[in-house]
């Protein structure tokens, strides 16, 4: 497939989940960018903004199977990775497997799970696999996690640890529409309509190819020691108890050359960087002290260093 037959079918994709998602770009292409690295993205924002319709609209437009788990306190590990039933007649164990087994999954409020049943999802994201009871069994490709949480609603909700966080290659808000586009949304009555009205723009496997792309485009020598430079400042910043993780700088690397592949480029450029730094870096940080609260005023504060790294950190030319 050629660069201009590869932008061509990513703008198709573009467009299409945003005929759904109006007045979202910087979203859609963070979410696209993600898929493509073979990456997971966190959602945090509050409920009513699209996070849900943003997932389906995606899965849509791939022609992609997508499930969804609606996390609460008492969702198990089984629900997630799916259960060993013993069948009398045939005197064996059928597995049955669970909605992991997707190529979308939205996980809905996953901070209102328990750290247990959280862990179910750790190896599915990190290596694409679920193991029960010895068994281990390959998830299908592509494959996508879709988390999305509250950061202002923390009644009955578990946090999640850097561990689990530290999975996702992105976290993102969506945000309020602008007053123009919740109007049109107002006129319309409803996203429903046009979500079901989407089509296919690209196969699984297409996708797939495209995911082995990205690891063609090109980091010049220059850009790498940038990017480091980015993730070492995290790591000695004095508001940080805990910088970017090497998971991290792997991750920035494979989302900037994603993004590139996306902006129809095979070479990454410092803006690729700049932009990713707060969605791939912010949530992987661990504020030093104990004065910053919970929850969307600690995401804020997290962003904030980020965006201070950035700016102070000199671009090469």
């Amino acid at each position: 497939m050629q660069i201009v037959d590869v932008v061509n079918r990513l703008d198709g994709l573009k467009r299409s989940v945003a005929r759904v998602i109006r007045g979202k770009d910087e979203a859609i292409n963070w979410i696209i960018a993600a898929l493509l690295a073979r990456g997971h993205v966190l959602i945090e924002d509050i409920p009513g903004v699209g996070k849900t319709t943003l997932a389906q609209a995606l899965s849509r437009s791939l022609n992609l199977v997508f499930s969804r788990i609606q996390f609460t306190s008492d969702t198990l590990p089984s629900d997630v990775i799916g259960v060993s039933l013993w069948r009398a007649e045939r005197g064996e164990f059928e597995f049955l497997p669970g909605p992991v087994f997707t190529n979308v999954l939205l996980a809905d409020e996953i901070n209102r799970a328990t750290p247990k049943t959280q862990a179910a999802l750790l190896e599915a994201m990190n290596e694409r696999t679920v193991t029960v009871e010895k068994t281990r069994y390959r998830l299908r490709e592509p494959f996508l996690v879709v988390a999305t949480q509250n950061p202002v609603e923390y009644l009955g909700t578990y946090p999640l640890p850097e561990s689990q966080l530290d999975r996702f290659l992105m976290r993102i808000s969506l945000g309020y529409p602008a007053p123009e586009e919740e109007l049109a949304l107002l006129r319309r009555g409803g996203v429903e309509g046009e979500l079901e009205a989407v089509q296919p723009v690209l196969e699984g496997a297409e996708l797939v190819q495209l995911q082995a792309r990205v690891r063609e485009v090109r980091v010049a020598p220059a850009l790498l020691s940038y990017l480091l430079e980015l993730v070492h400042r995290s790591r000695n910043h004095a508001q940080l108890a805990l910088g970017v993780s090497t998971r991290g700088a792997l991750a920035l690397h494979r989302a900037s050359q994603a993004l590139a592949m996306l902006e129809g480029r095979d070479y990454v450029i410092p803006d690729d960087i700049q932009r990713l730094a707060v969605p791939v870096m912010a949530h992987r940080v661990v504020l030093a002290g104990g004065e910053v609260g919970e929850g969307w005023s600690r995401s804020e504060a997290e962003r904030a260093v980020i965006r201070g790294i950035v700016d102070s950190t000199a671009v090469p030319l």
